[in-house]
């Protein structure tokens, strides 16, 4: 009976399948447990695919506009408005046409987990329940910070690491360290580009049939006619 096992360990139902296996087909086949282990990655891919999928479908980013995410900013917005935003970053988040419009901007280059991030940390601050400040919590680390989430944004190691130890116990400045970043990130990179861009070009230079469109210009060193130095504005 051992020989026959010996010659077929296909039969000894004792052994591991991979081992019987292995007996079966000969060294050739020894790749059988990478393509298991490469098989398991696929598998944990395609469920945070689908997980990301289902928070688009189902509007589960609920910090962001549940409306349908197009990159065609607000029509509403004056060329007065848009131009409050170039004052600075700040000026601009308090406005929601320019969250909305700068949110627009980032999905033209795949980065508007930056901004539902900070936004969903601005409201993560305010919630005086426990058990919501819990969920809500899990709901950030899930969505933007473990590794792979499907909004992943970009910290370092250590401060990814700092909040995955909170997480049993979330406090209200869990998010903050990378909050910071991320603003930073926003203010120093995309922001200038933002205003380079055409969404919010097309909306400072938007006029109506008629309508003259002034440029806002320093006080500090204006000519008039004469040639004469004056602090009076000038429009062009």
């Amino acid at each position: 009976m051992e020989t026959l096992l010996f010659l077929f360990p296909q039969f000894n139902y004792m052994a591991p399948k991979e081992e019987a296996c292995f007996k079966m087909f000969g060294p050739q086949h020894s790749q059988a447990p990478k393509m298991k282990d490469d098989f398991s990655r696929q598998k944990d891919k395609e469920r945070k695919s689908r997980l990301s999928l289902f928070l688009t479908k189902s509007g589960s980013h609920e910090n962001v506009s549940p409306h349908k995410k197009t990159n065609t900013p607000p029509s509403n917005i004056s060329p007065e408005a848009a131009l409050q935003w170039s004052d600075s970053f700040e000026e601009l988040l308090k406005h929601s046409d320019g969250v909305e419009s700068f949110s627009q901007f980032l999905r033209t280059e795949f980065s508007e987990e930056n901004i539902e991030f900070w936004l969903a940390c601005e409201e993560y601050k305010t919630i005086d329940s426990e058990t919501k400040l819990l969920s809500k919590a899990k709901y950030i680390y899930t969505v933007y910070i473990e590794s792979e989430a499907p909004k992943e944004v970009n910290i370092d190691y250590n401060t990814k690491v700092a909040i995955q130890k909170v997480m049993a116990k979330p406090t209200m400045s869990c998010f903050e360290a990378a909050q910071i970043k991320i603003y930073s990130l926003m203010k120093k990179d995309s922001f200038p580009r933002f205003l380079n861009s055409d969404i919010y070009l097309g909306l400072t230079r938007k006029k109506g049939p008629g309508a003259n469109m002034f440029r806002r210009r320093s006080r500090s060193c204006v000519f008039n006619d004469r040639g004469e130095a004056t602090n009076e504005p000038l429009a062009w």
